[in-house]
């Protein structure tokens, strides 16, 4: 098994790690109890789970406080993201470097769940001959369409091996992400004006990588049916299809400054140096200072989102071979 490395721009956009820890949301707790009942370990006492790319912990740490006691393994590929992670020595949560391609400290069969929670660069990636990286993380997201390759779809596979490896059989997989309406999708409408041009900001600076908001993250899953000539053998879904999905809106209040730390945790952003930087800086600033902005009687401002969150089940047996 190939180890998968960090696209350097998540390497750099994460390094803050503190920061990250500080300022990226929590999970409404409505939305947790529905996703963990959906991948069947809600009131499941004792149940093993893997939180892959489990970053700094925010979704560890719910999953820690819960009354089931679980057992829980964190895997984490960013150095620095696991030392805050480890820092918290949150009970029965045991802390180990890895990616979606290589979870070498997970035994087989050892996970009734595995959960991955505000996914995006950390996971995996691989560098391609001609300089350009490939993400072999998961959810695995679509590569440039003049990249595409047989190795590019290998490693797709390779990583849905990995989890389905690791999962015990009818073992469950869920993701979840927080998405602030300034950084959803194309096609998904932000509740507010202001809001539609911190939007437009994310967009305009895009560096390309994909993140849950270019809509790409389901194509893991839609390929395992899809097969040539030479992957004809190995066309069997591993995760049971379609894929289960909802979402809970929600509204936080936050101090003008705690926005902008907020919109400066997203990699590409956290990125920028110098005067692009101070330039961004103050767009945000502008816009949040505009008066279409709602604002309680402390100052802060009305931020709007949703947490988005799907499953499946891994179906039993091991219809993806290595060469069929």
């Amino acid at each position: 098994m190939a180890p998968a490395t960090i696209n350097p721009v998540a390497q750099s956009g994460f390094e803050d790690a503190t920061s990250y820890d500080a300022y990226r949301p929590s999970y409404p707790s409505s939305a947790v109890s529905a996703f963990l009942q959906h991948l069947d370990i809600d009131n499941a006492l004792n149940a093993r789970i893997v939180d892959l790319a489990a970053g700094t912990g925010k979704f560890t740490e719910l999953l820690a406080q819960r009354e089931e006691d679980y057992d829980i393994i964190a895997v984490e590929p960013h150095v620095g993201m696991r030392e805050v992670l480890e820092k918290k020595k949150l009970k029965t949560v045991k802390v180990v470097e890895g990616t979606a391609t290589n979870m070498s400290a997970v035994e087989a069969r050892w996970a009734d769940s595995v959960v991955v929670a505000q996914v995006g660069l950390r996971v995996g990636y691989e560098e391609r001959a001609n300089g350009k990286w490939n993400y072999t993380g998961f959810p695995l997201c679509g590569v440039d369409e003049l990249t595409k390759s047989i190795r590019s779809r290998f490693a797709n596979e390779e990583a849905l091996r990995e989890i389905h490896r690791v999962l015990k059989p009818c073992g469950t997989l869920g993701l979840i992400w927080n998405i602030e309406d300034y950084n959803s999708p194309t096609d998904s409408q932000p509740s507010t004006e202001w809001e539609r041009k911190l939007k437009e900001i994310i967009w305009t600076l895009d560096d390309e990588s994909h993140r849950f908001r270019h809509n790409e993250w389901r194509r893991a899953f839609e390929e395992q049916t899809r097969s040539t000539p030479l992957t004809v053998a190995s066309a069997d879904p591993i995760f049971t299809l379609p894929l289960g999905e909802d979402s809970v809106k929600w509204t936080v209040w936050l101090e003008k400054d705690a926005v902008w730390h907020r919109f400066h945790t997203i990699s590409h952003i956290a990125n920028l140096k110098g005067e692009k930087l101070e330039e961004t800086k103050n767009k945000v600033y502008e816009i949040l200072n505009g008066s279409d902005v709602e604002l309680n009687d402390k100052g802060e401002v009305a931020l709007h989102g949703m947490t988005f969150y799907g499953w499946t089940t891994a179906v039993p047996g091991s219809p993806l071979r290595n060469g069929g």
